[in-house]
C-alpha cells in the first residue's frame, strides 16, 4: 500500500512563509511517471487543487489563486515533494493533502476524483 506522508504545517502570520513536504513510500513515483499534486481544504468547503507537478520531466501546474506565491518541486531522490508556500494569507488556511496520479498523462487532472493516493493532510493556519 503506498503512503504518503505531510509535514511542514503549521501557524503563520499573514505575509510569512511555510514549505511543506510529502515523503511516499513503496512506490518510486518518479519510476511511474506519477503527477504530484497538492490539495487543500477549508472547513466547509470542498477540497480544491492548489498545485501539481510531472516528476519525471518537472513540469509544473498552479491554480490561479497562488500563482507567484506557492512553488511546488520534488526530490526524486528521496521520493518527496515540496510545496513552498510564500506571501501566504489568511485564505490559504486549510488542510493540505498530498495526492498521487498513477494515469497516464493526458494533460492536467485537477479534481481530487482523478487521484490515487492521498496523505493524512497537514493544517496550515495563517492569521490575520
Amino acid at each position: 500500500q503506498v503512503q504518503l506522508v505531510e509535514s511542514g504545517g503549521g501557524l503563520v502570520q499573514a505575509g510569512g512563509s511555510l514549505r511543506l513536504s510529502c515523503a511516499a513510500s513503496r512506490r518510486s513515483f518518479s519510476s511511474y511517471r506519477d503527477v504530484m499534486g497538492w490539495f487543500r481544504q477549508a472547513p466547509g468547503k470542498d477540497r480544491e487543487f492548489v498545485a501539481a507537478i510531472r516528476t519525471t520531466v518537472g513540469n509544473t501546474y498552479y491554480t490561479d489563486s497562488v500563482k507567484g506565491r506557492f512553488t511546488i518541486s520534488r526530490d526524486n531522490a528521496k521520493n518527496t515533494v515540496y510545496l513552498q508556500m510564500n506571501s501566504l494569507k489568511p485564505e490559504d488556511t486549510a488542510v493540505y493533502y498530498c495526492a498521487a496520479d498513477t494515469g497516464v498523462f493526458v494533460g492536467w487532472r485537477t479534481s481530487p476524483d482523478e487521484y490515487d493516493y492521498w496523505g493524512q493532510g497537514t493544517q496550515v493556519t495563517v492569521s490575520s
